[in-house]
Formats: C-alpha cells, structure tokens, sequence
C-alpha cells in the first residue's frame, strides 16, 4: 500500500503541525488520495489547545520513515503448531507455495522454523544414513491420523516413539526370519490383506500392524492383537502409499531449526541486510515487544519497492526533517524559511515564498485553486498564521499574510485577536514541560560555515518563569549541546506582549563574545524587539559564526 506522508519539522510548532493537516487536506481533495498528515515529534499544550478548539485529531506520529521490515514483510503469517505432522505441513508449503514454515506455539511464539530443505533430507537421507529411510518418529494416534485410518486396537497410542518401518512383502518363513534381526517392540508392520503374515507379526510382538487397502481384519486376529498388546490401524490406502506416510508422521517439531534469527517490526531494513543476507535462513519470523510472531520477513522482500513518499512542509533542511527523510523520494516542500542544503534525484515542487508562516502559503493553495477549505481547516490554518505571526505583528509578516488571515476568518467564524489571546494563555512551556523537554518544544537544527548549532525559540506572556527556571534551562541546554556535539545551543524566550525576547545561549567562550547585544546576566542576552527566529535572530546567528572565521 503507497502512502504520501505530508509532515513537518522535528520538535513541531503549531504552524507546522497545522500546514500539514491542511496540505494534506488538500492534496487528497486535488487528487493525491494517500497523502496523510504527519508528524515527528510531540504536540505541546497550545498545539494540542488548537487541535481541541477545531476538533481535528493530531497528525499520525512517525518517528522514522527510513524503510522497515515491518514495510515490506508478509503479516499474515502462515503457521502450524509443532505437533503438526510433516505431511500436513508439507501439505500446507505447498498450497500457500512458501518454502520456510513457521512452528508456533499456543502463545503464537516461534518454537522453530521448517524449511523444505529440512523436510527433504529426512526424507531422502544420504546414502550412508539409508536406514533412517526406515525410522519412523510418531505416536500410534499420529500415524492413524496421518494414514486417515482407524486405530481398531491401541496401546499406548498417545506417545511419541522411535520406530523402524518394515513392509512384509515376502513368504511367511522369509518374514520369520527377517523378524528376529530386529527388536520386535519397535517395529510397525505394513502388511495387505495376508492373514499368516498378520499372526506372524502380532505373535512377533510389533510394535503396530498396519493392514492396508482397506481391508477388514478378522475376529481372530483383533483379538490376537488385543492379547499380544499390538495397536492395530487399518489403513484406506495401498502398502506403498500407507508406508510413506508413515514416515511422513513425524511431528514438525522434530525437524524443526532452533537457532533461527528474528527481527523487530520496527528495525530498518538497511541494518539488516547484511545479517539476513549472510544467514543461512531463507525467511526469518517477525516479532513484536513479547516475542509474538506478527510477520515472516525474506530474503526476496529487501527487493520489495517501499512506495513511501513524503512532502515536507514548514521546513527544506534535511537536518530538521523527520529521520530517514534522506532514504525516501520526497516530492514536495511547502515552506517559507531560509533554502538550506537540499537535494533530490528528480525535480519535485518546491513552493518558497516570503510569508509568515506556512498556513499562509496553504491556505493559498486552496484559493487560488477554488478548493473548498472545511472549516475546520480553516481554523487550523489561521492558528498557524497567528502563532507564527504573533497575530500578524511579527517582522515576518507580509500583506499577504494579513489578506489571507482575514479570508480564514469569515471560513472558521473565529476572531484572529482574541483567538490569538486565548492560544498564548493555554500553555506556557515553562510551566508545563521540564527544562529538558522545554528547550527542545520548538527547536531546530542548523549547518552554516562548517559548524552545526541548534536554535530554539519558546513564546511566553512574560519572563518570570524563565526567572524561577533559569538555572536547570540553562544547564539542560548545555546538556543537549554537548551531547549533539554542536558548536553552541541558543534558546530564545520570546514574551509575546511587549514583543521582546531574552537569548539563552550554551557555547564555546570564543562564540559568546561574538554576540553584541547586552549581556544581561552570563550567557542571557537582552534582544528587544527581536522576537523572529528565522528574520532576525538566525541572520544574526550567522553574523557571529562569520567573525569567528
């Protein structure tokens, strides 16, 4: 099944959550009926406030979009238990054309596989080994189930036994003879309709006549085999089909391979190519968290097409997109940040246009082709516009944007003013999340002039829970720098009111003194009337990385 994931940046904003529910809504309503909304990581409370307030459910969560076993593996898995015989499990290869036979048990865990290869070395043994094409490993009930016939005597029947197969195609006096070569108890006896043949043998001591054509038995020898202990089956087919199948009774879980290797639903196939190509397996179980088996992976389903594609929205970084976004064919991007390094094998759509916000280049999309955009949507769109906006009082604001945003009014019926007052006052991120989680809500990842740094930007009403917090938001961002290993960390704390922002900032004593704005207290700048990660502060970010070389 093909699937176009529309989806937004690691650690998403409300701008990015919104633009891909309303792209994805209208590239299914232009055509593209498998594009689904998507997202990378975690909703935050205004986001989830916004999703309540329109009713929509938040996007799919995908953490990785790099192909998986679980894309290309068969989840209707075909199975026997193991005390299935190998005639039936043959039976069953063969209908569903498989070769690797799954043995599971009553809790659907994988006691071993079954492969034909197995399965034919038991039956055609080497010929050093020609005697075993004479053992026989089942149980008296086994055998009757496996011949189709009926126990008239058993003993003992329900016990697995290792016996040896003889067909008393031979004079009385030949059988007699050949009889004390071996141990009576363990052998089965597959014998027509010849009465001084049967007596023999019973008086032998078999271990099980099998009287075969489907031919009655006399009163004489039911009883004969009564008093002697012999388990009697009659048998519905001739003597050289009743003794295949006699062999063929063999549980599977006598043959089956033990050390077979698993693999994870979730695991990607690139990490494990090598080691299922380098097996000896031609097929491999599928097991999830309690090691149920949930599927059958092999070999031939590496060569499987994964018909994944993905449409990036508020984003076109590689290093800001979701993980594997570099394994799969993206088709489009929507955005309106900077063009960073971003290449494709083919010419896709790439809509980058100078706005606030994505939800503006979205809604666009809707009117200037006359889709109609549900209300819902509309809402979503407009929260992404203000968010991203500040109700249309950041420095990124175009006239487009303010157009738009009255148009997405009058659709979802909402006041853009008030709505914007009721979205900042539903969460604040300070107060929610632990400083850990804080600084990463809204944060992304950036490459300029060889180094790597990250830039995260957190809207509050005001700094006072940046106050109380200061001290562990500080030590968590330095924390998650040096465990990425960048060259420095930026927070920025946006108060939203007076449209002034505080920079927290992690890094080396060489990048540090590269900032020229008032160092309010070490590593906390004053940035007033910046409030722009992507016009104002990232420029500026740049600036300083360019004095260092």
């Amino acid at each position: 099944m093909s699937e176009t994931l529309v989806i937004g940046h690691r650690n998403p904003d409300i701008d990015a959550i919104c633009s891909a529910i309303g792209y994805a809504e209208f590239k299914r309503r232009t055509g593209l009926k498998d594009a689904i909304a998507a997202r990378c990581g975690d909703c935050n409370d205004r986001t989830d406030f916004v999703l309540k307030t329109f009713g929509v459910p938040p996007p799919r969560f995908v953490a990785d979009v790099s192909p998986q076993v679980r894309d290309v593996m068969v989840d209707r898995v075909v199975a026997v238990s193991p005390r299935t015989s190998i005639s039936e499990a043959m039976s069953v290869m063969d209908q569903r054309n498989i070769r690797v036979l799954p043995i599971l048990d009553e809790n659907h865990r994988c006691r071993g596989l079954l492969s034909v290869f197995k399965a034919s070395k038991f039956f055609f043994p080497s010929p050093n080994r020609i005697f075993d094409s004479r053992r026989i490993v089942a149980s008296i009930q086994g055998l009757a189930k496996t011949l189709g016939g009926r126990i008239l005597f058993g003993f003992n029947d329900a016990v697995d036994e290792d016996l040896i197969l003889m067909v008393a195609a031979m004079k009385p006096i030949s059988f007699t003879e050949r009889l004390q070569n071996y141990a009576a108890h363990r052998l089965v006896v597959v014998v027509g309709d010849r009465e001084d043949i049967q007596r023999t043998a019973i008086q032998g001591g078999v271990r099980l006549l099998v009287v075969t054509g489907g031919q009655t038995v006399s009163e004489e020898i039911l009883a004969l085999a009564r008093h002697h202990s012999v388990s009697l089956i009659l048998s519905p087919h001739d003597s050289a089909t009743s003794a295949m199948l006699c062999r063929a009774a063999i549980p599977v879980e006598r043959l089956l391979r033990d050390d077979f290797l698993s693999f994870r639903a979730d695991e990607r196939l690139a990490d494990i190519q090598g080691i299922a190509a380098a097996s000896a397996f031609q097929a491999f179980p599928v097991v999830d968290g309690d090691d149920r088996v949930v599927g059958m992976l092999s070999k031939s389903d590496f060569l499987k097409q994964i018909r994944r594609r993905l449409i990036l929205v508020d984003h076109n970084e590689v290093s800001q997109a979701v993980l594997g976004a570099d394994k799969v064919e993206i088709i489009e991007v929507i955005d309106h940040h900077r063009i960073g390094s971003f290449t494709t094998h083919q010419p896709i759509l790439f809509r980058n246009e100078p706005v606030g916000s994505t939800s503006t280049i979205v809604a666009d999309c809707f009117f200037q082709t006359g889709v109609e955009m549900p209300e819902s949507i509309a809402g979503l769109l407009l929260a992404g516009l203000v968010s991203d906006t500040l109700n249309l009082t950041s420095p990124t604001t175009t006239p487009r944007d303010a157009a738009i945003l009255s148009r997405l009014e009058k659709i979802a019926q909402v006041d853009a003013t008030r709505f914007t007052e009721q979205l900042f006052n539903s969460g604040s991120v300070l107060t929610a999340k632990p400083a850990a989680q804080a600084i990463t809500t809204d944060c992304k990842e950036y490459t300029e002039r060889g180094h790597r740094f990250s830039v995260a930007q957190i809207e509050e009403t005001g700094f006072e829970q940046f106050q109380i917090r200061k001290a562990e938001v500080s030590a968590a961002l330095e924390a998650y720098r040096s465990r990425h290993e960048y060259l420095f960390s930026a927070l920025l704390v946006t108060d939203v009111v007076v449209q002034n922002s505080l920079l927290l900032v992690a890094g080396t004593e060489t990048f540090l003194k590269t900032i020229e704005y008032p160092e309010r207290e070490p590593g906390v700048f004053e940035l007033n009337g910046v409030v722009s990660r992507k016009k104002q502060l990232l420029p500026f970010l740049t600036d300083c990385l360019a004095q260092m070389n």
